[in-house]
């Protein structure tokens, strides 16, 4: 299982890989490679996807340098840090800790 104590080492550029789709969703999100890395290193693991190929993933809710919530799915291979996907949290899908997912009605 994934741990922020073995993502958070790897969270530089020396060691982090963007997604062809994460570098998209960056660009139409207005998200900064600086808001992935700030958001990384002092988050927190919400969710972990154990089951996700070719690695297992997780789920991290962290902040921006501005302070603003961040979620960034990663997955780790070796000393790589593959960054997946990040997103601002949406108030219509998650409740106000931005932790919790929403029951669906």
């Amino acid at each position: 299982m994934l741990s922020m104590e073995s993502i958070k080492p790897l969270c530089n550029e020396n060691n982090i890989i963007l997604t062809n789709h994460v570098l998209a969703k960056m660009k139409e999100r207005g998200i900064a490679y600086d808001d992935i890395e700030s958001a990384v290193s002092c988050g927190e693991i919400i969710t972990h996807y154990e089951d996700d190929k070719p690695f297992p993933s997780c789920l991290i809710l962290g902040l921006t340098s501005e302070g603003k919530p961040l979620h960034i799915v990663v997955s780790l291979d070796d000393n790589t840090l593959w960054i997946i996907t990040a997103y601002f949290p949406s108030r219509d899908i998650w409740e106000n800790d931005n932790r919790t997912r929403k029951a669906v009605r």
